[in-house]
């Protein structure tokens, strides 16, 4: 399956991985909550994800469908290819994680791989999950929740928005807000859009 709010995006990968002849891609989703809505019933053998996409988002999407279903299998392919990206993806339940860079040829080995339940990383995320004695970043040091929260809001959702995206209460989405702001030493918004540009988290 899928799962990426650009059709052309879609329709490209579709055709490239039906095109080698064993693999079939036999659902699509725009946005993560449809992904969460059509698994059981399509039941796949790997997910496509990307992570940058309206609503949800793809980390809350991952987090969702291998909470509810052990054996499922995701593949992340995005653009975002610094941390804490792949971290994050990975402790929400991706067995795999590309960028939109990689070669047809590994995007085909990664599926293969996942669908006969291995992992595959792209050799520079290998490089970020092997630096076990670095120095925890500030983005690292936020919370699932507060990560979420971020990437909303540098999408230039409001606090009320992000409440109703993430089912949250509006004091609650005001808390996580004002820890995450600490923790990044930011201000206001516009602080806090900046540093989401710097750490990599907006699509250019």
């Amino acid at each position: 399956m899928l799962v990426d709010d650009h059709d052309v995006v879609r329709a490209g990968f579709s055709r490239l991985l039906e095109s080698s002849g064993d693999i079939r891609v036999i659902g699509e989703a725009r946005l993560a909550e449809e992904a969460v809505q059509q698994y059981p019933q399509l039941q796949p053998d790997v997910v496509i994800m990307d992570m940058s996409m309206p609503g949800l988002g793809g980390l809350e999407g991952i987090k969702r469908i291998c909470s509810n279903h052990q054996d499922a299998r995701v593949l992340v392919l995005t653009v975002h290819e610094n941390e804490p990206f792949p971290q994050r993806a990975i402790a929400a339940g991706a067995k795999g994680y590309l960028t939109k860079r990689c070669a047809p040829e590994e995007l085909l080995e990664a599926v293969n791989k996942l669908a006969n339940g291995q992992e595959y990383y792209a050799t520079n995320v290998r490089s970020i999950l092997k630096k076990q004695s670095r120095e925890i970043s500030e983005g690292d040091a936020l919370t699932r929740r507060e990560f979420q929260i971020y990437e909303l809001m540098a999408r230039g959702l409001s606090v009320s928005e992000v409440a109703d995206t993430l089912h949250l209460s509006v004091k609650t989405v005001h808390t996580h807000r004002a820890n995450l702001m600490r923790k990044l030493d930011v201000r206001n918004n516009a602080e806090l859009v900046m540093r989401a540009v710097q750490d990599g988290m907006l699509e250019q």
